[in-house]
Order: structure tokens, then sequence, then C-alpha cells
């Protein structure tokens, strides 16, 4: 499960709010590797140029230690690097300011580096009991072992990049809003955006039809989906416990599945 944070952050740095966050930096180079061969069909890398050189872009560690200075907008800054961190890992969401007012940012590009989930490596280290492998476990954890903590973060290369939401949203990968309790992210390999998905769980909560209108960094493979609860603190404990094992099935028009079917003939 995924939701739309608030955190607190402000428009300009001030004391108590010292952490940057970035829009889409001016070298951040896409390329869409079937324009060289039709076997990296689908296919995309982000990187910078370096002398004659397309190279990794800048990975998390090598960012929060100042390397885009210059390169990159600072739209706003943050006052806790974890709810940054957990920020990212959600797309989109809401930074409070200390009088009251709000700006929403949204996922704007990416590092082009392999997204890692940290829950995954503390779990196989022992890092967290029983029952804490959840979101709210997880932050304990970090905010007990700040400096562990930020290695471990830092484990995690991917790093997200924003632009300030005016309109609707939090927007999907299609362009429209994502609704709490509608809107599931998932493979666009796999899982055509806009088809309905109905999901049965061993667990309630996310049981029922969904629409898949998003897609993740972490969300890959087959079987795989996020589904989407909105704001505010039960979207917050919803989401982050969310773990739920069963069938997905898309729903598809029987012309369209026909077409798909006749093709893998």
């Amino acid at each position: 499960g995924y939701f739309e944070p608030e955190i607190a952050g402000t428009r300009t740095r001030q004391p108590g709010f010292e952490v940057p966050v970035y829009g889409r930096p001016s070298d951040l180079v896409d390329v869409d590797l079937s324009q060289f061969s039709p076997e990296w069909a689908g296919k995309k890398i982000r990187g910078k140029v370096k002398g004659s050189d397309f190279v990794p872009y800048d990975d998390r560690t090598q960012i929060e230690q100042g390397s885009l200075s210059g390169r990159a907008p600072v739209i706003a800054w943050a006052a806790d690097e974890i709810e940054f961190f957990f920020l990212q890992v959600q797309g989109s969401g809401r930074l409070r300011a200390p009088d009251g007012s709000v700006v929403r940012i949204g996922y704007a590009s990416q590092n082009g580096r392999d997204y890692t989930g940290i829950g995954a490596l503390m779990r196989d280290r022992g890092l967290l009991a029983p029952g804490q492998a959840n979101m709210q476990g997880i932050v304990a954890w970090l905010r007990a072992n700040p400096e562990q903590g930020r290695s471990i973060m830092r484990e995690n290369k991917s790093f997200v990049f924003f632009r300030e939401l005016t309109g609707p949203g939090p927007l999907g990968a299609l362009g429209y809003q994502v609704e709490a309790g509608s809107s599931v992210a998932a493979d666009p390999k796999f899982i055509p955006l806009g088809a309905p998905v109905f999901l049965s769980m061993d667990r309630a909560e996310p049981n029922g039809l969904w629409i898949a209108q998003d897609t993740g960094g972490a969300i890959k493979g087959a079987n795989r989906f996020d589904t989407f609860w909105g704001a505010g603190d039960q979207a917050r404990t919803i989401a982050g416990g969310m773990s739920a094992r069963g069938l997905a099935l898309i729903l598809l028009p029987r012309g369209s599945y026909d077409r798909l079917a006749a093709q893998a003939r």
C-alpha cells in the first residue's frame, strides 16, 4: 500500500528546515533504448553525459552530500530526512509550513538507480523484531539508530525529484488524479494502465475492484500491486502495514482478450 504523506516543510530554507527537495536536474538525460535496437523495446535508462561518455547519474549518497549544487533547482526544504525519505518512496506528498500553509509536490523524475527496499535489508540482518517489519517499525528503528539508519537509507541508491502540484493530485502515471481506495500501482509490462483489476486477498482492506492508474520503482513483476489509501494518519497506518497475498484478476474487453490470444498463438 501507499499513501500521500504530509511532512513539515517550507518553500525557503530556515533553521530546522535543512533537507533540500530537488526538482529535476538540468543534466539528467532519459534514453529510450528502443531507438538503438528492437531487442530493447520498452526499455529506458537515465544518466548523464561526462565528457564523451554516458554514465550513471549521481546516487543517493552523492546527492545528499551536495553533488547537485548548481545542477538542480531546490523547490522546497523539509525538516526531517527520515520523513522525506519515505515521501520519496511514496512519490508525492504535502509539505506543511509552521504558518499552516501547504505545498503539494509530485513526482518529476528519478535518478535512474535501482530501488532497494530497506525493510527487507533490515529484516534479513535481524535488525527488526517480529511484527516490526512495517513502516512504523522501520521508522522507529531509524530514529533510535540515526547514524546506522542513514547508512541503511543510502543503500537505496534511488533518488526522486519533484515538482510543485497546483492542480488536482496526487497524479498517477496516466496523468490523472489517483483516488483513495480505487487506484492501484502496477507494472505496465504486465498490467495495462487503465485496466480494472479485481483483488481477492488474505486480508479485507484491499479486496475489491481497483483501476491500474500508477507505476513505481518498486512495483515490478506480474504479481505486485500497490493500493493507494489517500492522505492522513489512517491512510498512513493502513498503507504502512499493508502486506497481503492472494489473487488478482485483470478485466479486459472480450475483443481485446481475443486479439491478445491470437497474438500469443
